[in-house]
């Protein structure tokens, strides 16, 4: 059996006016052929997931198509997003035979021609390829659509956030297509779209409100025609139709199982709804409470959700820190201009930096402060461990860590570089226990990698393009109703 690997993983935040670029996909991950291999095949990633299982079976070739990943931005420009899909279906078309597919999209993705760029993607993958059994990969925060659903036999979605476990929802997936093509199954998918939108600051599933929905899903699994069950928590950052909650479910040849599975799940999270509003912190209480109790404690800033879309360069947090001057504090700002002024003066130079605050006005003025610079670096680390986001190869690009007379360590990073993993800090010699105070530009994702080394993390509701009050962003394409905009 010949089985073919596509990904497209994009988060694409519509609230920010830069849009993401094929530059930006070259940045990250954009490669065809073997050398998605090469690139995914040892990851904690999905697409790892896929080679494992695919890898280890009697009588299967893999057929590596396309891995395209850009770290989430803006909206893919249309010229990108025909240049992926270019690449693709030159590669299917060259293929030769196949018997199956397995697909990573991840659900959030926006292009300026297709709001729904991962149902277009899909259904266009599906028209080309007729009845073949496609099966599919979801991040959490994905925004199901009906398109998505439709293209494909079946659907899984990660169970963790931060999401630890890419790597065995890949498997599972590529679990299901060999079962498919063995006519051991014959996978049914259904989906439900209950009215609401989780807010990002409860999204994190191992807090007590998520687990019982989660036990839920597991108690249901016990029904042996049910193959699977998933929970898109959704991404609250995207003006699409799309935009919030739902649910999935796989059945084997029986679309009433899929269905009942998608209805209690669904039930569960309308009437449970209340619980998934945000619960808020400001500024001036979240550093309170981070210098009241024992250290180290990781602030995050969920206005500047590197994650999400953001462009890591708030200074909302980093400013507040500096004028308290109450113990040891560090922050990571992407700041290519600063990082190179930091470079030109060299190691234990003094100087006076214009730091963050550049890219628009929504996060905060630039911190101008007189500095030393500590370190510089190269940018690049590895990451062992399973993190957010499955990747292992880091790269953040050159950069500088300074410190400022009131006890602030900054790090200026030339590529933006969500905080999902700790080594981001010790490879470059900042060590997380010398600090009373951590600000990780992040809400959920980064629990993992902070966890180990804070005492508390505290969500804070900073302004930005991500701020975790949904309510205050400029929807016009949203469904209506649609908790907790309108609240019945």
């Amino acid at each position: 059996m010949r089985v073919a690997i596509a990904a497209l993983l994009h988060e694409s935040n519509t609230f920010i006016a830069e849009p993401t670029s094929l530059e930006h996909f070259r940045q990250s991950v954009l490669c065809v052929g073997e050398d998605v291999r090469a690139a995914m095949a040892d990851t904690h990633h999905e697409v790892g997931g896929f080679f494992s299982v695919l890898d280890q079976a009697e009588g299967v070739e893999v057929v590596p198509l396309i891995a395209a990943r850009a770290v989430p931005y803006g909206t893919v420009r249309a010229a990108a997003m025909s240049a992926i899909m270019a690449m693709l279906f030159e590669q299917l078309e060259n293929a030769g035979p196949l018997d199956g597919i397995l697909a990573a999209p991840h659900g959030a993705t926006v292009s300026e021609a297709y709001p729904d760029a991962d149902g277009y993607w899909l259904t266009e993958l599906r028209s080309r390829v007729g009845e073949l059994p496609i099966v599919a990969t979801l991040d959490a925060h994905a925004n199901l659509s009906p398109a998505m659903v439709d293209a494909c036999d079946a659907i899984v979605a990660y169970r963790s956030n931060p999401h630890l476990d890419q790597r065995a929802r890949g498997q599972e997936a590529a679990q299901l297509l060999l079962r498919t093509l063995r006519g051991e199954i014959q996978p049914v998918t259904r989906a439900a779209f209950p009215p609401l939108a989780i807010n990002i600051e409860r999204q994190l599933t191992s807090d007590p409100h998520l687990v019982p929905l989660y036990q839920l899903a597991d108690r249901q699994l016990s029904e042996p025609k049910l193959l699977s069950n998933s929970i898109l928590l959704g991404f609250p950052y995207a003006d699409v139709e799309e935009m919030g909650s739902a649910v999935l479910a796989v059945a084997d040849g029986d679309a009433a199982v899929a269905e009942q599975s998608c209805a209690e799940l669904a039930d569960y999270l309308w009437s449970h709804r209340e619980q998934f509003d945000g619960q808020l912190i400001d500024i001036p209480d979240a550093v309170d409470s981070a210098y009241s109790q024992e250290g180290p404690v990781c602030l995050l800033d969920m206005g500047d959700n590197v994650g999400g879309g953001s462009p890591a360069d708030s200074t909302f947090l980093a400013a507040e820190l500096s004028r308290r001057a109450q113990g040891p504090a560090f922050v990571c700002l992407f700041d290519p201009e600063s990082q190179r002024e930091a470079r030109r003066a060299g190691v234990g130079a003094r100087l006076q930096l214009t730091m963050g605050g550049k890219t628009d006005e929504l996060h905060g003025a630039p911190l101008v402060e007189q500095v030393e610079v500590v370190g510089l670096f190269d940018g690049k680390f590895v990451e062992t461990e399973p993190r957010h986001g499955g990747f292992t190869q880091c790269d953040q690009g050159p950069t500088a860590v300074v410190r400022d007379d009131r006890g602030l360590t900054v790090m200026l990073s030339s590529q933006r570089m969500p905080p999902f993993s700790i080594k981001q800090l010790t490879t470059f010699d900042v060590d997380p226990a010398a600090f009373q105070v951590l600000v990780a530009k992040g809400v959920n994702a980064p629990v993992a990698a902070y966890a180990p080394v804070c005492k508390q993390l505290i969500r804070v509701n900073t302004p930005g393009c991500t701020t975790a009050d949904m309510t205050t962003l400029p929807f016009e394409r949203r469904r209506r109703p649609l908790f907790p905009f309108e609240r019945e």
